[in-house]
C-alpha cells in the first residue's frame, strides 16, 4: 500500500496516464488525437459538425460518501453523468478530461480505481481520456469534462417543446433517489432489488444510443433527468414558454421500487433526481417509432400545453389533481 504524497503528483500523473494508455479502445481515433496526458492541453482535429462540451463534478460529502460508495463506482459515475449530457444533446462522447482534489494520504490504489472505473465507462461509448489534472484537497472532488459532436450535425435542446407534444421517458423514474435512501437509511432489500438499487444510484448508464435515435427519428427536445423528472420538465417548460400535463398513474417506476417503497413509490419517480434518464417530447407518431427501435422501455406520460410558461399540473387516471412534497434537486 503507498500513499499519494509517497508517490508524488508526477509519480501518480505516470501511473495514471499507463493506465489510460494501456486500456483498449481508449482512443478510437487516434489519426486525430495530436497531443494527450502529458503536454500542457489535449490537442485534436476536428471534425465538420456542431461541437459539444460539459462539465460536472462529485464532491465528497455533498454528492457521494465514501461509506455507500467504492471508489471504482465514483469513477465510473463520474464520466456517465457527463456522458448523460452529451447524450441528452443526441450528441456523440468523443473525449474526457479528468480533474481530481484528493487528500494526500489517499492510498493510490484508490485513486487507480476511481480511473478503472472511468476506462470501464469510457470503453462503453469509445471515449478517450485524453487528459487533466491532479491536485492536493481537504476532501475528494472529481471534475470531468466531456467533449463531443454532433449527430448529422443536429442536436436536441429544451427549448423547442410545442403545445401538443407527447411527453416521454425512457427507462423507469426514481430508482436512483431509492438507491440513494437504501444505502444511507441501511434499508435491508432482497439481493436482487439491492443490487438494481444500487446500481441505479452509482452505476447508472447514460443513454447515449437512445439520445441518438432521438435525433434519427426527428425528435428535437429532450433533457436529462439529473435534477429529477418533475424539475427537469419544469425546465424543459421554461426554456420553450409552454406549461405540462402529467398523469402521475402513468410515471414509469421499476418493481423493485415499488415493491420496497410501497405508498412513496410515486414520489420517488417525481422527484428523485440522479436518475439520468432521458425525458423528451414529440408528436405521437415519432414518440411511437422511438418505442418501436429504442433499446430500452419508452412510456409517454403526458402532453405538452399551451399555459403558464413552466407550469406542470399532476393529475391521476381520473383527472383529479396531485400533489406531491418533493420536486426535484436543488443546489443551493
Amino acid at each position: 500500500m503507498m500513499k499519494v504524497s509517497e508517490l508524488g503528483e508526477f509519480g501518480l500523473i505516470d501511473l495514471l496516464a499507463r493506465m489510460v494508455s494501456d486500456s483498449q479502445g481508449n482512443q478510437p481515433a487516434p489519426h486525430q488525437i495530436i497531443a494527450d496526458i502529458g503536454d500542457d492541453a489535449a490537442a485534436w482535429r476536428s471534425e465538420a459538425s456542431t461541437q459539444l462540451a460539459t462539465v460536472d463534478s462529485l464532491v465528497q460529502d455533498v454528492h457521494f460518501t465514501l461509506s455507500t460508495t467504492s471508489w471504482k463506482e465514483l469513477g465510473w459515475k463520474s464520466l456517465a453523468i457527463n456522458l448523460s449530457d452529451i447524450a441528452a444533446m443526441g450528441g456523440v462522447p468523443e473525449y474526457a478530461l479528468a480533474a481530481l482534489a484528493i487528500p494526500a494520504d489517499t492510498e493510490v490504489e484508490d485513486v487507480a480505481a476511481v480511473y478503472e472505473g472511468m476506462i470501464e465507462m469510457a470503453k462503453q461509448f469509445q471515449v478517450a481520456i485524453i487528459g487533466g489534472n491532479v491536485c492536493r484537497s481537504p476532501a475528494v472532488s472529481i471534475t470531468i469534462t466531456v467533449l463531443g459532436s454532433s449527430l448529422n450535425n443536429k442536436i436536441l435542446r429544451r427549448s423547442t417543446a410545442m403545445p401538443g407534444d407527447n411527453i416521454a421517458v425512457t427507462g423507469y423514474a426514481g430508482s436512483a433517489k431509492a438507491g440513494l435512501e437504501m444505502l444511507t437509511k441501511g434499508l435491508q432489500f432482497s439481493p436482487e432489488a439491492t443490487t438494481y438499487l444500487r446500481d441505479a444510484f452509482l452505476h447508472p448508464m447514460p443513454r447515449i444510443t437512445e439520445g441518438q435515435l432521438l435525433i434519427k427519428q426527428g425528435v428535437a427536445t429532450a433533457i436529462d433527468i439529473s435534477d429529477g423528472l418533475l424539475a427537469d420538465l419544469r425546465h424543459i417548460c421554461q426554456s420553450s414558454q409552454v406549461s405540462a400535463r402529467v398523469e402521475v398513474d402513468r410515471v414509469p417506476v421499476h418493481p423493485a421500487v415499488r415493491e420496497n417503497y410501497g405508498d412513496r413509490a410515486r414520489e420517488l419517480a417525481l422527484g428523485g433526481g440522479e436518475n439520468y434518464e432521458l425525458l423528451f417530447t414529440g408528436n405521437a407518431a415519432v414518440i411511437n417509432k422511438v418505442k418501436e427501435e429504442a433499446p430500452c422501455p419508452v412510456t409517454i406520460i403526458g402532453e405538452i400545453t399551451a399555459g403558464e410558461p413552466g407550469e406542470v399540473s399532476l393529475f391521476d387516471t381520473d383527472g383529479n389533481p396531485v400533489k406531491i412534497r418533493e420536486t426535484g434537486w436543488e443546489h443551493f
